[in-house]
């Protein structure tokens, strides 16, 4: 007999599937969708303020490791002082998740950020597409971001934005 699961699709439905045809999905309320769930939860509630609440601990292993187009981080405690230093002068901070694929012990999310910084575009919005890879055991052991870094940071400096999209112009 063959056992039963559910899965939740790319949309957000529910769908039950026999494990042939699951190729290797994690069942919902597998402990890759929860270590998935609490990771979105995190990054919607992060912020200068809820650093420090015990939010990250609950979410990435002691030994974890962090990298993306500028940052190589070793270990949960420099993480987590990555991410004071980070939050530290963001007026304000979003995350809208839209797709996920989960297998065992690894996850893959896309996303949108929106973020406020007082020395960047003004202070106005800026929004950045990007995609986290995660490995997980009990906790996430891995996370690496892919994003355009031009878009969250260098084409926001006011010259220099300026040569870059000038630059990106000419290429097209």
């Amino acid at each position: 007999m063959k056992a039963q699961h559910q899965t939740v699709q790319i949309d957000g439905s529910v769908a039950s599937n026999n494990e042939d045809a699951l190729h290797g999905v994690p069942a919902v309320g597998s402990l890759e969708q929860r270590l998935v769930d609490s990771f979105k939860t995190l990054y919607q509630r992060l912020n200068a303020e809820t650093i420090g609440s015990g939010l990250i601990e609950s979410v990435y292993d002691e030994n974890m490791h962090f990298e993306d187009s500028f940052h190589q981080i070793d270990g949960r405690e420099a993480f987590v002082a990555y991410c004071e230093s980070l939050y530290e002068n963001v007026q304000q901070i979003d995350f809208v998740f839209h797709e996920q694929w989960i297998k065992p012990g690894q996850a893959m999310l896309t996303w949108t950020m929106t973020y406020r910084h007082p020395r960047l575009k003004r202070g106005k919005d800026i929004a950045v597409q990007g995609a986290s890879h995660l490995r997980f055991d009990d906790k996430i052991t891995f996370h690496q971001d892919f994003f355009d870094g031009g878009q969250l940071l260098y084409e926001q400096i006011p010259v220099l934005g300026t040569l870059i999209q000038g630059l990106k112009k000419r290429m097209a």
